[in-house]
């Protein structure tokens, strides 16, 4: 089998506690969930129902008369423009920070 060395015993036994208590909750949550169940199906049985069962929708409610009053339509977007190149722009500012020498500075 494995060596598990001196304390082998130990290892064993704490793995077959940890594998009872959740086995034990495992069970637990499963007996619960059908105690809920069978409860829930006894309350629906005697007509008491869930808050959050849908609803049936309530009937629309028809206008007597027609309104009279045109609705505006929506304002149209117009398209954008295109935007300028960086690039070109970032070049033509660069090559005159390049030349500071070819500005005139009064002497």
């Amino acid at each position: 089998m494995f060596d598990l060395g001196p304390h082998a015993s130990f290892i064993i036994a704490a793995y077959g506690v940890t594998v009872l208590a959740v086995g034990a909750l495992v069970f637990a949550t499963v007996e619960d969930d059908r105690k809920q169940r069978r409860t829930l199906a006894e309350l629906e049985r005697q007509g008491i129902r869930r808050r959050s069962a849908a609803k049936p929708a309530p009937p629309p409610i028809k206008p007597a008369v027609k309104s009279t009053v045109k609705k505006k339509a929506p304002a149209k977007r117009k398209p954008a423009k295109p935007r300028a190149r960086k690039a070109a722009s970032a070049r033509k500012t660069s090559s005159a920070r390049k030349t500071p020498s070819a500005r005139k500075t009064p002497s």
